[in-house]
């Protein structure tokens, strides 16, 4: 069957995007979600969403990882799908939809878009890092030089080993700019590689860098590899809430492929 699709990205964070209001393709089809996303034998992409109707919300996202695996919430693809729906006519310019962690709310306006993310109610400190949950769970510690630490092999090295084992973590190196800005460089698992960004990794670093007094500012900017993005948030004692991801969400081209080939 041949589909229409559609690729997006937001500050390198690449995604295949299909309606999947009109085509009802299954969701537990890994193997054809992993070629699809495949760099050298698909369209090549760090995930693939799926955009879907939804009676309690304006839609549905359905995210997978590069492996083909459904995963927990991604933050740049929330953003991206927001400019799909928007670019398909399904919303205007603000939303809510659901995803694996629950409902979203956000905001587009001249491709920059505004996605809340969930509240967080524990950081886990420990010696050299932090562990949060931002909609997937990050490793966060800070490192003295982002430019020549090998990131997939000491990624992997924390995404494997304890106490995260096979269910894993995301894994976040930060470097602090100044007072409200800082570095990121992180290793994501399903794409078991570097990215150019992760949504929900900024996010956790934003929090971590404020509960661990880093910073006392509730608007950070975080510059990763693929460009900038900000986040926002309300500090209750050690919870955070009215988190914002805010950032680019744009359209790189669409296409037509065959499903199954």
């Amino acid at each position: 069957m041949n589909i229409t699709f559609y690729k997006y990205q937001g500050t390198g964070n690449d995604f295949v995007m299909i309606d999947n209001r009109q085509y009802n393709l299954p969701k537990n089809d890994t193997k054809t979600v992993a070629r699809l996303c495949d760099r050298r034998f698909g369209i090549g992409a760090d995930g693939l969403i799926f955009l879907e109707n939804d009676e309690s919300a304006d839609f549905k996202m359905v995210y997978y990882n590069a492996d083909g695996n459904q995963s927990t919430m991604c933050g740049n693809g929330g953003r991206c799908i927001v400019a799909f729906a928007n670019y398909l006519n399904v919303i205007e310019d603000e939303c809510r939809f659901t995803a694996i962690d629950g409902l979203h709310h956000a905001t587009i306006t001249n491709g920059i878009v505004k996605l809340q993310m969930q509240d967080v109610t524990k950081v886990e400190q420990h010696t050299g890092h932090l562990f949060l949950d931002t909609g997937s769970p990050h490793h966060v510690q800070i490192e003295t030089d982002l430019d020549t630490l090998q990131i997939k092999d000491k990624g992997a090295q924390i995404r494997y080993g304890e106490p995260y084992g096979a269910v894993g973590s995301n894994v976040n190196f930060v470097s602090k700019i100044n007072d409200n800005s800082f570095r990121v460089r992180t290793y994501e698992r399903g794409v078991e590689d570097e990215t150019l960004s992760c949504g929900t990794g900024v996010t956790a670093v934003a929090i971590a860098m404020n509960f661990q007094g880093e910073t006392d500012e509730e608007l950070i900017k975080l510059q990763s590899e693929g460009g900038p993005l900000e986040v926002s948030f309300t500090r209750e004692q050690d919870s955070y809430t009215n988190v914002f991801l805010k950032g680019p969400a744009i359209q790189v081209f669409k296409g037509v492929i065959d499903w199954k080939h």
